[in-house]
């Protein structure tokens, strides 16, 4: 009889111990470590030598770089954050939060696929065929390539790709589906592991794209260890505001792309549809009267320049000590540009509280919206209005100093085509003599940049 045997794993991070702690020496979380039984017994030889590597080692010089095959979507925008489609063989993860629309995504690319004469099979791990077929009728997909596996064993999946072989493989969702070679419950560290190790095993060995699906936690991290991210090819985030209809996916990791791309759609009830033009969207919920605390940025998504409104609101705290809340902005970097603007301009807000918000539900982490940040705030405090026909665009530094930014010239271009007059800009930044599709004002200084605008409300 095999001896049994148990260990505790962090969640977390995969951390290992004889005994059970409070709190994980590795990514120093508390109440993640988790008892999980094992086994001291051997693999059969055939499950053991399966997934051996029989290659030789092969000179650098010998080695023949083909160009990998991919295959498109034909869904403009999934196409832009995988780098022009599926690369035969790759093993994408794509994350989200609960009802984000991570499986209809899946689903309607599934239909695209068919459609150009791919073979899929979609392994529901947690909906029946019948709750599938419900949901692709609502979205109009009926194809004759498509196979519905409801399972949640390893194995057994394993042997309907042997059979089907198909060209795509989806998995809804790792956190799921269990390996018989694993004593531990769906879900631990171990079995996400084990089973992703084999699903990347069959994708490289057969040469079949497969797509795993994950849940994120409460904090926003795919649930399960950081190896599950350096195991596959690709990791994709579907994020959106629960309270829009529109969702964004955000490309994290791609050996086979450029990283940080952002493709946006617009959920409806027949699915989700592409948004080619980002800046109508949220420039749409812009307010057509202008008001104290409103700025318009440019800020960069991958590639892609978007426009966003940053809204803040000054008033008298009733509180010994003042309020700082965010939306979209990192907290602490709204510290930094108060103590900027107290120091370097004179305002303060010691008695005030401070709201920011950034119109749309995006989140904004670029350093160049320090500036349109920092103007919102100061023409707020000073009930005054920034001209609405101007963009700003800027990192500001501790001594009041607006630093350059990357791709000025692509973030003028988009602002010039939403219909903008006007740009404040850093001074370092070198912008071609011959543009002229915008007026530009270069500020050396925070002082400078809200007497520029200032100036231009009253011109």
């Amino acid at each position: 009889m095999a001896k049994v045997k148990s260990k505790w794993i962090c969640q977390q991070c995969g951390y290992e111990t004889a005994g059970y702690l409070g709190k994980c020496p590795e990514c120093g979380s508390w109440g993640s470590l988790v008892e999980e039984v094992q086994f001291d017994q051997k693999m059969p030889n055939a499950a053991a030598n399966e997934f051996i590597n029989t290659e030789k080692p092969v000179l650098l010089k010998d080695i023949h770089i083909g160009e990998e095959v991919r295959i498109s979507t034909n869904i403009s925008e999934f196409d832009r954050i995988l780098g022009g489609g599926f690369v035969q063989g790759s093993l994408i993860l794509l994350a989200g939060d609960p009802g984000i629309g991570k499986s209809t995504i899946t689903l309607q690319t599934c239909g695209q696929l068919c459609r150009a004469g791919k073979k899929v099979l979609y392994v529901s791990a947690e909906e029946s065929a019948s709750q599938l077929k419900l949901r692709a009728e609502r979205l109009g997909i009926n194809s004759e390539n498509l196979y519905i596996y409801p399972q949640t064993n390893m194995e057994n999946i394993k042997k309907q790709i042997e059979e089907i072989s198909p060209d795509f493989v989806i998995i809804d969702s790792i956190q799921a589906i269990y390996s018989n070679n694993v004593a531990s419950s769906a879900g631990s560290v171990s079995q996400i592991r084990e089973c992703t190790n084999i699903l990347m095993h069959i994708a490289k060995s057969k040469n079949i794209t497969t797509i795993v699906i994950g849940h994120v936690t409460k904090d926003g991290n795919i649930a399960g260890p950081k190896v599950l991210e350096h195991m596959v090819d690709t990791v994709i985030y579907f994020e959106g505001d629960k309270y829009k209809t529109y969702r964004m996916l955000r490309s994290m990791k791609n050996r086979f792309g450029n990283t940080s791309e952002v493709g946006i759609f617009d959920m409806q009830t027949d699915g989700l549809h592409e948004i080619t033009n980002p800046n109508e969207l949220f420039l749409n919920e812009r307010s057509q009267v202008a008001a104290p605390g409103s700025a318009i940025i440019v800020t960069n998504e991958g590639t892609r320049p978007l426009m966003v409104e940053i809204q803040a609101l000054v008033g008298t705290t009733s509180y010994p000590s003042p309020r700082r809340v965010t939306n979209g902005v990192d907290i602490s970097r709204l510290h930094q540009i108060l103590a900027v603007l107290e120091k370097r301009v004179g305002l303060n807000f010691s008695k005030q509280d401070v709201y920011i918000n950034v119109m749309g539900g995006i989140d904004v982490n670029e350093p160049s919206a320090d500036l349109g940040i920092a103007l919102a705030i100061a023409t707020c405090a000073r009930d005054v209005v920034v001209d609405p026909q101007t963009v700003i665009i800027g990192e500001i530094g501790l001594s009041g100093e607006v630093h350059p930014v990357n791709n000025i010239e692509k973030r003028l271009n988009e602002a010039a085509a939403s219909g903008f007059k006007k740009a404040i800009i850093p001074f370092a930044n070198k912008i071609p003599a011959d543009f002229n599709k915008i007026n530009i004002v270069k500020v050396k200084r925070l002082s400078d940049a809200i007497v520029a605008c200032i100036t231009s409300l009253e011109s």
